[in-house]
């Protein structure tokens, strides 16, 4: 059974900096495309950004320019570097991992973490 573990949340001033970290056990990382995204207080949960299996990356609007996702394989983890925070970017954070073989990912669905609390506020 796939397990996603974040942590690295947290309350932070406007403008500040975190690192988010997710790490994946129980399958083959490498072959999981993950993501990241976050749900706010009323609001529905949205996706933030996304990284394949073979590093190909993309990214909210909201967030390009200030985030960076990326994984090390090695260490079966993926990151969310968040950089210029705003108060707008508080939310419950998660991540989720995809199997890469579509026929694969239909028939064990989406593993989602517990999520991590990040609070920017002055």
């Amino acid at each position: 059974q796939v397990q996603l573990v974040e942590s690295g949340g947290g309350l932070v001033q406007p403008g500040g900096s975190l690192r988010l970290s997710c790490v994946v056990s129980g399958g083959t990382f490498s072959l999981y495309n993950v993501a990241w995204y976050r749900q706010a207080p009323g609001k529905q949960r949205a996706l933030v950004a996304t990284i394949t299996s073979d590093d190909t990356t993309n990214y909210a609007d909201t967030v390009k320019g200030r985030f960076t996702i990326s994984r090390d394989n090695a260490k079966n983890t993926v990151y969310l570097q968040m950089n210029g925070l705003k108060p707008e970017d508080t939310a419950v954070y998660y991540c989720n991992a995809r199997h890469t073989i579509p026929l694969v990912a239909a028939a064990r669905g989406d593993y989602w973490g517990q999520g991590t609390q990040v609070t920017v506020s002055s």
